[in-house]
């Protein structure tokens, strides 16, 4: 009986690789968002989070709605029935801010992020996969605060004679916008997350971008619409008003300001961990 010699990668036939096909980009950027997603659903702080962001936001918009329902005649004309599901947000907002500033900064302070970028050496990739986990999570979970709030608020409200229903012109927009607020803070907290690529800086830092600009609307008329309409919480505001204010940008442009914040933090932090050694 002859020996079979085995095939050598000399002996494969012409144009045919003795080499591993690489995996197309559809395949690792499917593999790259599952990996994501079991990173982000493997720490507890996750769900305490998700728990707070979406608790606390539809409780205390109960709270408010009982406040205003029960608010004298004589205080003035009634409050804008979307607003206490919009003031319920900020409980929200803060909790789901630290959760994508975590997604980034964690593994800066566990030594994670080398093994991170090792398996994917392009960066910009992993910040896009932990951005479209965290936003899909995030806008999930933030529309269902802003109906379930919304239902709940009006079913107050309309006992009172002050409710909306859903079908009027403008409530549609400004509940859904209501619940983007929540993915666009998240993503913003991502982005300075990877930025500063320290925790408590990183949690300062979003809730100080999200804040502080808010000052502007202690300012005198004009400077008050004219400088509050670039910051977020004024025109998120704005998008979630039933009545939105005059010396504003419109509900439209005032989305794409809204959309705006976090696009330019996750620009910057796109170019800044390409240039970091880390």
């Amino acid at each position: 009986m002859s020996q079979m010699t085995p095939i050598t990668a000399a002996d494969a036939p012409a144009g045919r690789s003795a080499r591993t096909p690489v995996p197309s980009l559809a395949v690792r950027a499917l593999d790259l968002l599952a990996s994501e997603w079991i990173k982000f659903r493997s720490v507890r702080s996750t769900y305490w989070s998700l728990l707070v962001a979406v608790v606390t936001p539809i409780a205390v918009s109960a709270l408010v709605a009982f406040a205003f329902a029960h608010q004298p005649a004589s205080a003035g004309p009634p409050p804008d029935p979307l607003l206490p599901e919009v003031l319920s947000l900020e409980y929200a907002v803060i909790a789901v801010s630290v959760m994508g500033v975590l997604a980034f900064s964690a593994e800066y302070s566990t030594g994670l992020i080398r093994t991170t970028f090792a398996a994917t050496p392009r960066r910009r990739a992993v910040l896009a996969a932990k951005a479209v986990v965290l936003g899909t999570v995030t806008l999930a979970a933030g529309e269902l605060v802003a109906f379930v709030s919304f239902f709940l608020v009006q079913a107050v409200l309309a006992g009172h004679h002050q409710g909306v229903s859903l079908s009027r012109p403008g409530v549609p927009g400004a509940v859904l916008a209501a619940g983007l607020l929540l993915c666009v803070c998240a993503l913003l907290g991502l982005a300075l997350g990877a930025i500063i690529r320290h925790t408590a800086g990183g949690i300062a830092a979003t809730i100080a971008v999200i804040v502080l600009p808010g000052i502007v609307a202690l300012l005198p008329a004009p400077w008050r619409g004219r400088l509050g309409r670039f910051t977020l919480v004024e025109a998120a505001r704005q998008v979630t008003a039933l009545h939105p204010a005059a010396d504003l940008f419109s509900p439209g442009l005032s989305l794409l300001v809204v959309l705006a914040w976090p696009a330019a933090g996750l620009a910057v932090a796109a170019v800044l961990i390409t240039r970091r050694d880390i």
